[in-house]
C-alpha cells in the first residue's frame, strides 16, 4: 500500500510539473486583412508595440500590445524578413529579402527614410548596440549573388563591411558581452563565429550529423549556444567558446525560431510543421522535453518578450486573418 501511495505521489508531482511547464495561451491578436505567413519580429519594450514582418503580406505591421490594435500596416515591401528597433535612434530597420536591401524607418507614422543596397534574400539580422553596427544575412542564391553577412553603421547606414560565407546565412546572434557575432551556414551544417572588434571570422564550427541548422539562441549565463537543426530535426546544445556539443533533443520539423528564457531555463523552439517544442535545460545543459504546443502549420516564427515571460507565435493568414497568439508558461 505504501508502494502505491508513493507511486501516487510521484505521479501527481510529474502531472503537476508538466502542467506547470506547459505554455497557455494568454492572448490572441486578429490582424484584419493580413494575408500569408510571418518571418521575424522585434518589440520596442518602452512604447509596448510589436513589428511584425509579415513575409506573405509584403507588409510591416506595427501592433499595440496593450490595446491588441494595430497601430500601421507599412506597404511597399518585397519580402520583409529581418526586423530590429533601436530605441536610441527611435528607429526601425528592415532587412527586405526582395528587393536586397535594408531599409531604415523613422517618424510617426513610421516611414522608409534610407536604405541601403545588398542582394537577394536579405534575411535575418543581429544589433551589436556597443559599436551601433548591425550584421545582416544575404545572398547565396546563385554566383552573382554570393552568400555574405554585411556589416552597417546605423548612424549613417554605410556599408562597413562585407563578410563571406559558404552559403545563405540564417539565423544571427550575439553574446551578452558583445564580443562575438554567430551565424547558421544552414546548407553546409556550419556556424561562423565573427569577431566584433574586428568583424573578421575567428572560427567555423562544423556541426557532427546536423544540417539545415536554421535559428539560433543565446545562454548568456552560462556562454551556451542554442542550435536549432531540419536534417535531422531536433535541439543542439553547443559549448560557446569552443562548438563543442553538450546535449541534444529531438523535435519537431520545420525549426525556424528559437529562444531562451534565462529566469525559466527553458528553451522555445517554433516549428513550422505546426509546433512549439518546450524544453527544461538542466544545469549541465542537457534539454529535457516538457510539453509540446500546438499551433497551425506554417506558423514558424515569433518572439520572446523577456521582462513579461511571454513567447508570442505568428499564424500565418490564409483562410482566416492572421492572428499573433501570446503564450505564457510563467506564473
Amino acid at each position: 500500500m505504501k508502494r502505491i501511495f508513493c507511486l501516487l505521489t510521484l505521479g501527481y508531482l510529474w502531472f503537476a510539473a508538466s502542467s506547470a511547464a506547459q505554455l497557455v495561451m494568454q492572448q490572441t491578436i486578429v490582424l484584419a486583412g493580413v494575408t500569408g505567413k510571418f518571418d521575424h519580429f522585434a518589440v520596442d519594450e518602452t512604447g509596448n508595440r510589436l513589428f511584425a514582418a509579415a513575409t506573405g503580406n509584403h507588409s510591416v505591421e506595427v501592433v499595440n500590445l496593450v490595446t491588441g490594435k494595430t497601430e500601421q500596416s507599412i506597404g511597399g515591401f518585397g519580402k520583409p524578413h529581418g526586423v530590429a528597433w533601436i530605441s536610441a535612434c527611435q528607429c526601425l530597420f528592415v532587412a527586405d529579402g526582395g528587393k536586397g536591401e535594408l531599409d531604415m524607418l523613422a517618424g510617426s507614422p513610421l516611414r522608409i527614410v534610407q536604405h541601403v543596397l545588398l542582394s537577394e534574400d536579405a534575411d535575418d539580422l543581429v544589433y551589436d548596440g556597443a559599436r551601433k553596427l548591425l550584421y545582416v544575412g544575404h545572398g547565396g542564391t546563385d554566383a552573382a549573388n554570393p552568400a555574405a553577412i554585411a556589416v552597417i553603421q546605423t548612424e549613417n547606414l554605410k556599408l562597413v563591411k562585407d563578410i563571406p560565407v559558404a552559403s545563405h546565412p540564417e539565423a544571427l546572434e550575439i553574446d551578452e558581452k558583445g564580443t562575438r557575432v554567430f551565424a547558421n551556414i544552414a546548407d553546409k551544417g556550419q556556424i561562423v563565429v565573427i569577431d566584433a572588434k574586428t568583424q573578421k571570422i575567428e572560427d567555423t564550427w562544423a556541426l557532427a550529423g546536423a544540417k539545415g541548422n536554421t535559428p539560433l539562441a543565446y545562454d548568456a549565463a552560462n556562454d551556451r549556444l542554442l542550435v536549432g537543426c531540419r536534417t535531422p530535426a531536433k535541439l543542439l546544445v553547443l559549448d560557446a567558446r569552443t562548438g563543442r556539443e553538450i546535449a541534444s533533443a529531438s523535435a519537431n520539423e520545420g525549426a525556424d525560431d528559437l529562444f531562451y528564457d534565462p529566469q525559466m531555463h527553458r528553451a522555445y523552439q517554433i516549428a513550422g510543421s505546426g509546433w512549439v517544442n518546450s524544453y527544461a535545460l538542466s544545469v549541465d545543459g542537457k534539454p529535457q522535453g516538457l510539453p509540446s504546443t500546438p499551433t497551425v502549420p506554417g506558423a514558424k516564427t515569433g518572439l520572446f518578450f523577456q521582462s513579461k515571460g511571454r513567447l508570442l507565435v505568428g499564424i500565418p493568414g490564409v483562410k482566416l486573418p492572421a492572428e499573433i497568439r501570446i503564450y505564457t508558461s510563467r506564473e
